[in-house]
């Protein structure tokens, strides 16, 4: 007599002898799919599942049409055939990078300036400052876009940091801005520091050399989405909700502020935002991505771990005037677990239209210091030290 158990064991047989389980297993991809398209981006939960690494998209469904193919299941192979086609733009792939990357990149013109972004991941707070005061310098940039000039308490919040005669020694030559948990130094000469409506972002417009026209950079560090604490607890999702809300505000801002730049713009840094994620859709109305330069099929620049690397978070953008001629990432050496962007930049034609006042324009909560210039206001309101919910300017 046949048991049910039986009848169970051959049904499951049946299924992987012949290749059943790969349109079932095609299928709840295509559910998920669907879902992450249409929610992502909509709703603040569906940050937690945005967070898969890009490459996924593409992997698993490429494993799942070699599986389909050798099975001979042509409706699984149409299902994850579909699954594959929608979800390129998900994984962060770029194919146009492997013909560039052939490609020997021409000297950048006269008047190019380096430029490097780094999230320097608390600011040497886990590292000894030898090693990374030696690393910053050897990068010898014209100008550095540095995130996270602070110290992590470990309970969601944020202690501001005082290191500005370490910084002073190291970069003689270079201005500094300093504003909620961010720096720019600059070899070029600062021509203003000006107000955004982003709250954790820093805007500071440079002389470039030659004509004396103005690139306006933008240094990013827009809030992470979670907090490292158990998912088991109610506090997580309300951190995931609210900093869903603050993201979104700081995009909301940087985009007001790009728009309203009257200058060519460079806007760097960590956006915490992976190709999968709704937020990249924001991220293509600033400016034009410069990682195909790279000449990387799959850029990476950040890993959970020591040998995980493989979500991008940090991006390089320019407005139309200011152009990119060399991007590449650089290895942090262990002193952060972000890689270094570095970029060659120029201004493309002289800008015809009436220059506005070159001289230093010294704004409410402006002051000078030997060099090194602290914009203030909004400090405190990108970095609440008290509230344990508060993305703290991460």
């Amino acid at each position: 007599m046949t048991t049910i158990g039986q009848v169970a064991a051959a049904g499951a047989n049946g299924l992987l002898a012949g290749g059943g389980w790969v349109l079932w297993a095609g299928g709840a991809w295509a559910v998920f799919l669907a879902a992450h398209l249409a929610l992502n981006g909509r709703w603040w939960f569906w940050l937690l599942p945005s967070l898969l690494p890009p490459p996924v998209f593409v992997a698993l469904p490429a494993l799942l049409l070699v599986a389909a193919g050798a099975t001979g299941d042509v409706t699984a192979a149409v299902v994850v055939g579909a699954a594959l086609l929608l979800g390129a733009r998900q994984s962060g792939l770029v194919p146009g990078a492997l013909v560039r990357g052939r490609r020997r990149p021409p000297p950048a013109p006269d008047g190019a300036v380096r430029v490097v972004s780094w999230n320097t991941q608390h600011w040497c707070q886990s590292t000894d400052p030898e090693p990374f005061y030696a690393f910053l310098r050897g990068l010898d940039a014209d100008v550095y876009l540095l995130q996270e000039y602070h110290h992590d308490e470990f309970d969601g919040t944020y202690r501001l940091i005082d290191d500005e005669r370490r910084l002073r020694e190291t970069f003689p030559g270079h201005r500094a801005v300093i504003a909620r948990g961010l720096i720019t130094l600059s070899r070029l000469p600062v021509v203003a520091t000006v107000e955004t409506a982003a709250r954790r972002i820093l805007r500071v417009d440079l002389e470039m050399p030659g004509d004396g026209r103005i690139l306006a950079t933008f240094n990013v560090h827009i809030p992470v989405q979670l907090r490292l604490i158990s998912p088991l607890r109610a506090d997580f999702y309300r951190a995931v909700r609210t900093r869903a809300a603050d993201r979104e505000r700081e995009y909301r801002g940087l985009l007001a502020d790009v728009a309203g730049c009257p200058h060519p713009a460079l806007i760097a840094g960590d956006f915490n935002t992976t190709a999968a994620i709704g937020d990249a859709r924001r991220i293509a109305r600033l400016g034009s991505d410069a990682v195909a330069l790279a000449g990387r099929l799959c850029p990476t620049s950040w890993q959970a771990r020591p040998g995980l690397r493989w979500w991008r978070l940090d991006w390089v953008l320019t407005t139309p005037g200011a152009r990119v001629h060399r991007y590449r990432f650089r290895d942090p050496r262990g002193l952060s677990d972000h890689s270094v962007q570095e970029v060659s930049v120029s201004l493309a034609e002289p800008d015809h239209r009436a220059r506005t006042d070159l001289r230093i324009r010294h704004h409410d909560g402006l002051r000078r210091h030997d060099g090194f210039r602290h914009h203030d206001e909004g400090t405190h309101h990108a970095l609440p030290l008290p509230g344990k919910d508060r993305p703290a300017g991460q």
